[in-house]
């Protein structure tokens, strides 16, 4: 029953696959980002640059690679567990975490408490 397992696996590597591309579940192009205060939002797109709004004190996953990412409004806390973003956020009140590899995070205003357990990644208020 080897062919059993190839038909039983193809369907989730192609969800996978679309999923990936085109974000599934999170915000992506031309979605609605907005949300109420408190809600988190996630986005897992490749190879984008979008505006995302935080508004007053939403959470934001980033899970994608390849986006350039410019995040207005005060985040609560980033998670960025993607590879090779680029995030300019205007604030972030609480935590960073950057458990991806060579992403950079630039926020504007804010003092939050950075965890990086990932590789290359760049924190920094600029």
């Amino acid at each position: 029953m080897p062919g059993l397992g190839v038909r039983t696996f193809a369907p989730a590597v192609i969800a996978v696959t679309i999923c990936g591309l085109a974000g599934c579940g999170g915000v992506g192009p031309g979605a609605d980002d907005h949300g109420e205060p408190g809600s988190a939002i996630s986005y897992s797109p490749m190879g984008t640059t979008m505006t995302i709004d935080c508004g007053s004190g939403r959470s934001l996953s980033v899970g994608g690679s390849n986006n350039k990412l410019t995040v207005t409004g005060a985040c609560a806390d980033v998670e960025i567990t993607g590879s090779d973003n680029r995030l300019t956020v205007d604030k972030i009140t609480g935590r960073v975490s950057t458990g991806g590899v060579n992403n950079t995070v630039t926020y504007r205003d804010g003092n939050p408490t950075v965890s990086d357990t990932g590789g290359g990644n760049t924190v920094r208020r600029g």
